[in-house]
């Protein structure tokens, strides 16, 4: 329902009021409302953001006599007067959108100022270098965000004042260079519009107000919101507030700190700040600032306020709070809270902490986490003893987790395009901007010469879980010239480098990785995940390293092993090639003869790390022309041979191999001869491998080993390809179980990847004890898609058209895929009680995916070994929801 007002004054909000004030404004509204140190101000709603969008950028009738009359409110507390000569009153404009989007829109600070106001200031402060400053920021600032002329057209001048000063930091400008400075800014103002500086307070606010409107489809924003995944017609809020300083000099300053560490979800305050700055020099990271650590002796008294603020604002919340404040003359001001953004180790911590310090429950923590985002805490990490080795050329401060290597790129435009083309890049900045946040969300990790923990690409790093190292002062980037000096090296655009998050080194060159494993708090949250979830996690595993490591992360048995990687062994494909080039039965069986015991032990490896745990075992899928060489290389073979005049056997072999590679060549090799039809023309091979299964399940018995093999049939279209080989099949495990006189309890099965396997899978489940849905290539049947082809050639064109809003092979389909699933656990079901179901493949192990598998009714989901977490998180919040779902409906019914 949408609110007759579009102006609130703070203390007229609450927390719970984040759709119609953003999330700043209403965290604004509720820390005034608790009694902390706010300075005054209101809020334009995302209503009246939407009404301007929606108008063509016009503002909404009455909105600016609301917010008049809302300024009037603040001089009646502040004691100050907007435009006023003598005493005025300076505001900061602000954006705030629901979800918390740091620095992807605009803010201004210190409007209100012109010629006249500007010595109100100097006589309200009594310090003119302040007055000028402050003059000197907002006609940049708001130059910048309102008129849109590049922020580098006004540093450019401000490093030439600088430099013709030999002044190293913006504070050792004095108040007349800091008056030129501010005439020079404003002379550029006319230049580049034509027309002069915005003098009138009132016009300031209205301009500032529309920009911040504006900003909400600025390209960062909107590609910031397409990744995170939030919804474009939210609008943002504009907050007004009334001006604090902390650039007053050596008694004023501002900051940005956490209740925690967001990188490592450590219990201690967390932050950084700069004395005699504003709130943009801490963001930007033009200035490497102090550890909020060193408050306690230049600001104690300030500093056991934050502490005493930042544990009450936790405790209020229940989560960890990311909070800017500010100084002016040794008085404390807090300007904003919100939800800290977070590594994901940050996030599995803080969540288990706070359910044993008894902020949340269990439930909650489960919750709170990104199942998705699991696989960064289980990325490699650098192997010490190749560190040890390897050249350290610096060492910044350690911003955002992880181990990245990857070439240098000095330009985010340039990161995406070498991304796009499978490159693996950092980006080497001297600080980042919003405007960078396309480069940052492809490049494999981010390296920065300015800025604290706190600066742009710390915070932003973290959200995105990149490795990220700033504050490396001993870089020095030529942007230019595209490179980099470090420790006396000179490293240019493309050159490799690896840079760890988790301790900010940066080295030169490529670092091996060493496979992590689960930590303490991890095991805790997926211990808790496993009371809740109904579906078994199983794991995709071809070999008993695979199953080990499957085992290690939480899995409870193999939903599917893929016998092809097995015959794909080097030693193994010469036998494979017989196989297919076999003339005769014989020579067919003669090869099959060989790979017999090479299966068997396969899979007796296999069914000795899972003792007790089911295994899918998946017969023969892919095309037999896959294990055969690429024809046009053989052809170009021959082609090179003839020309020589060559002759001889090896000539005649590749002729022949050649014909052979012709024969079996097909045009749509994903819908040819491949799965069953392989099983059902040349039988032999599939009972070849269901004999090393069953010999290799007796072997495994007699040693005691707890051995349940499910045996699967690929890629069927029709019940009758299932039932015949499920027949031809049983016949050979009768036979192996009464030549060793032992029994094996096996299940038959089929993976449903066509659409008319879905579509009938009625008549299907008379066949089958299971249905394993693999939706990789249901999804490339349903939609006509080659996988390859379409993520190659058009998958990305058609996201950014809005064709598509996701990748439907990295997040299932529900609507079309989906349904085919629903439809086929329907009737297979119906057709066959007690019919188990399961989905297998990189769709096991994406959260959205999982949580629609629980809603149909799947017994178990399979995915790879390291995604094997993110389902047993996703399955347990899908019961969580589901549980609380019901729970609401029985209130409504009541």
């Amino acid at each position: 329902m949408s609110s007759p007002k579009k102006v609130y004054l703070f203390e007229e909000g609450h927390a719970g009021m984040k759709d119609l004030l953003g999330g700043k404004g209403a965290n604004l509204a509720e820390m005034a409302r608790i009694g902390l140190p706010v300075p005054p101000g209101f809020i334009i709603t995302t209503e009246a953001c939407n009404a301007y969008l929606n108008a063509d950028y016009l503002l909404p009738p009455g909105l600016m006599d609301d917010v008049r009359q809302s300024v009037s409110q603040l001089e009646g507390r502040t004691g100050k007067h907007f435009g006023n000569a003598k005493n005025p009153l300076l505001l900061s404009v602000r954006s705030g959108a629901k979800f918390s989007m740091p620095g992807m829109m605009e803010t201004i600070l210190n409007l209100g100022l012109n010629e006249q106001t500007i010595q109100g200031l100097i006589a309200q402060s009594g310090n003119e270098r302040f007055a000028w400053d402050t003059y000197r920021r907002f006609v940049g600032m708001f130059s910048g965000v309102v008129l849109g002329i590049p922020k580098d057209e006004f540093e450019h001048r401000l490093q030439q004042e600088k430099k013709r000063l030999g002044a190293q930091l913006d504070t050792d400008l004095d108040a007349a260079t800091l008056k030129t400075l501010t005439r020079q800014y404003k002379d550029l103002v006319r230049e580049k519009t034509g027309q002069p500086f915005p003098e009138d307070p009132a016009i300031q606010l209205q301009m500032a107000i529309e920009a911040v409107f504006s900003s909400w489809h600025t390209p960062r924003a909107v590609v910031y919101r397409d990744y995170h995944h939030i919804d474009h017609h939210l609008g943002t809020a504009v907050n007004v507030q009334a001006m604090v300083f902390g650039n007053l000099g050596d008694d004023s300053a501002t900051g940005v700190a956490f209740t925690r560490n967001p990188a490592t979800g450590e219990n201690l305050l967390y932050g950084e700040y700069l004395i005699n700055a504003q709130g943009e020099d801490v963001v930007a990271g033009i200035r490497t600032p102090h550890q909020v650590g060193l408050m306690e002796k230049e600001f104690p008294e300030c500093y056991r306020q934050l502490q005493q603020i930042a544990h009450q604002l936790e405790k209020h919340y229940r989560d960890i709070q990311d909070m800017e404040f500010t100084i002016e003359n040794n008085r404390f001001y807090i300007l904003q809270t919100r939800t800290g953004k977070r590594t994901i180790q940050a996030a599995v911590k803080i969540a288990v902490d706070m359910v044993h310090e008894g902020l949340i429950p269990g439930d909650e923590a489960l919750l709170r986490i990104d199942a998705n985002q699991l696989p960064h805490l289980l990325m490699p990490t650098f192997d010490p003893a190749e560190k040890q080795k390897s050249r350290l050329l610096a060492t910044g401060i350690n911003a955002s987790p992880g181990a990245a290597t990857g070439t240098i790129v000095f330009d985010a435009d340039e990161v995406v395009r070498l991304a796009g083309q499978g490159e693996k890049v950092i980006l080497v900045r001297p600080e980042t901007s919003p405007d960078d946040i396309h480069g940052l969300l492809r490049a494999e990790g981010v390296l920065t010469t300015h800025g604290g923990n706190t600066s742009h690409a710390a915070v932003v790093a973290r959200g995105l879980g990149k490795a990220c190292v700033v504050g490396c002062e001993a870089l020095e980037i030529d942007l230019k010239t595209k490179t980099m000096s470090l420790d006396g090296k000179i490293l240019k655009a493309g050159d490799l480098i690896s840079i760890d998050g988790s301790t900010g080194e940066v080295f030169e060159g490529r670092i091996a990785t060493m496979p992590p494993s689960l930590g303490p708090e991890l095991a805790t949250l997926l211990g808790w995940a496993d009371r809740h979830r109904k579906m078994e996690v199983w794991a995709n595993a071809d070999t008993p390293n695979d199953a080990r490591k499957a085992l290690e992360y939480g899995a409870t048995g193999i939903g599917l092993c893929r016998t092809e990687h097995m015959f794909m062994a080097r030693e193994r494909l010469p036998i494979v090639h017989d196989l297919i080039l076999a003339e005769s039965d014989a020579d067919r069986q003669q090869a099959l003869d060989k790979l017999l015991p090479m299966q068997r032990e396969d899979f007796k490896g296999i069914f000795a790390v899972m003792d007790g745990h089911p295994v899918t075992v998946r017969l023969l899928d892919p095309p037999l022309h896959e294990f055969l060489p690429n024809y046009d290389h053989l052809l170009e073979e021959v082609l090179r041979l003839q020309d020589a005049g060559r002759t001889g056997p090896e000539l005649e072999r590749k002729e022949t191999l050649l014909k052979k590679v012709g024969k079996l060549r097909e045009a749509n090799p994903m819908m040819g001869f491949r799965g069953c039809r392989v099983g059902l023309l040349y039988p032999d091979i599939y009972n070849m491998q269901m004999r090393a299964i069953m010999e290799a399940a007796i072997d495994c018995k007699q040693t005691g080993t707890d051995v349940r093999p499910k045996i699967m049939i690929p890629l069927i279209s029709d019940a009758q390809e299932l039932k015949r080989l499920k027949e031809q099949l049983e016949r050979i495990a009768e036979d192996v179980m009464h030549q060793r006189g032992m029994p094996v309890g096996y299940r038959f099965g089929t993976m449903i990847e066509t659409p008319r396997a879905a579509l009938t899978a009625k008549k299907v489940a008379e066949f089958a004890d299971f249905f394993s849905f693999g939706t990789n290539d249901l999804t490339q049947m349903t939609y006509g898609f080659s996988r390859d082809d379409a993520e190659e050639k058009f998958l990305t064109r058609y996201q950014e058209q809005g064709l598509l809003n996701f990748n439907p092979f990295e997040s299932l389909d529900t609507d079309g895929v989906g349904r085919l699933v629903a439809m086929a656990c329907e009737e297979g079901s119906l057709a066959r009680p007690g019919l188990k179901l399961s989905l297998c493949g990189e769709h096991g192990g994406e959260a959205k995916s999982v949580e629609f598998c629980h809603q149909v009714g799947l017994h178990s989901v399979s995915c790879s070994p390291f995604r094997v977490p993110v389902a047993r998180l996703a399955a347990a919040q899908a019961a969580l929801k589901e549980k609380s779902n019901q729970g609401e409906h029985l209130l409504a019914s009541v």
